[in-house]
């Protein structure tokens, strides 16, 4: 892949200045709703938090939107921070957040196979949820950070038929995932990740163990070989789109070079944000003082959120999931 910055920033990027969205955010509506809510899976009590803008009627299917957390994370912990549910009441969709047991995803690393079914899980929730109110199963889409995010990609390769789009940030292809990925079908793909991440290295390798943000360990792909793996499943062309997004923040230390790989089959686009200088951190979310020096830089060049869901919009699923059966869920 090029190396960042070879070309000059042609084209402005959308930008957001509300980084918070939860319920008692001022950048949502009073209405809107941040409820939590659970359902039975494999004999096991699985929780999530559930976003609702107050403009969706209950009867108009809407877009659905899963955001996994990191390791160690909750759903509680993630939505006040990312900003995705003031991007929700703009766009109208539901925003969704599951929490794993025992606050770790099952993600395809041999480090966390013993963990519970989370793919099972969320089937049995997009169900539940379809079941519950109308959702639009041609805009069911996909986002996770760090073990969120290699949760995302398990989701791309063995669950390719529920989601339309997915957006993996902060996080690469687990070895084990990678070598028996074989996704139903063509699924656009949006990776953002920080070249200087001192937690998931650029260049794939070992994981770091141990409580203190090390997560897990096993090892990864480099994010390189990631999209190399998506632009070659969705039979895109090699010939990528480079261009050099706005310093919008000169100080944060921090470039973003967006590379987009076209003429994919399906139009199943594949897209990756490299955050030069950017660290083990969600673009345009609140900085973490007290951790910063553990996982580096946040961008303030770009808003992840707000960026994921302009990807997203761009692709309704060619093929949606059969309607869902009726769960245990309450």
């Amino acid at each position: 892949m090029s190396s960042p910055f070879l070309l000059a920033a042609t084209a402005a990027t959308i930008w957001i200045t509300a980084l918070t969205g939860a319920a008692c955010s001022t950048a949502a509506p009073p209405q809107s709703k941040l409820g939590r809510d659970s359902l039975h899976v494999d004999g096991k009590l699985r929780t999530y938090l559930l976003y609702t803008p107050t403009s969706l009627q209950a009867s108009s299917p809407a877009p659905l939107v899963l955001i996994f957390h990191g390791g160690f994370g909750s759903g509680a912990d993630l939505a006040p921070r990312i900003g995705m549910n003031a991007v929700a009441d703009r766009a109208g969709f539901i925003a969704v957040y599951p929490d794993a047991l025992n606050k770790h995803w099952n993600d395809g690393r041999e480090t966390t196979a013993a963990g519970a079914d989370d793919v099972a899980f969320i089937r049995a929730l997009i169900g539940h949820l379809r079941s519950k109110r109308a959702i639009d199963a041609r805009r069911i889409y996909a986002a996770g950070l760090s073990n969120g995010g290699y949760f995302t990609l398990r989701l791309a390769c063995e669950s390719t038929d529920l989601f339309a789009a997915v957006a993996p940030v902060i996080s690469t292809f687990p070895e084990p995932l990678h070598a028996r990925c074989r996704p139903s079908r063509t699924l656009p793909l949006l990776l953002i990740a920080g070249i200087a991440d001192p937690l998931v290295p650029w260049s794939g390798g070992e994981l770091t163990r141990g409580p203190q943000l090390g997560g897990k360990g096993g090892k990864v792909i480099s994010v390189h070989d990631t999209i190399e793996f998506w632009r070659r499943h969705n039979g895109c062309s090699s010939d990528a789109r480079e261009i050099a997004l706005p310093d919008r923040d000169p100080d944060d230390g921090t470039r973003v070079l967006q590379t987009q790989f076209g003429s994919c089959r399906d139009g199943a686009d594949v897209m990756l944000l490299a955050v030069e200088g950017g660290g083990h951190t969600w673009p345009g979310a609140p900085e973490r003082p007290k951790i910063k020096r553990l996982v580096g830089r946040t961008t303030r060049d770009i808003d992840a959120s707000e960026m994921i869901w302009e990807f997203f919009s761009r692709y309704p699923s060619p093929t949606p999931p059969e309607p869902a059966t009726s769960s245990n869920g309450r």
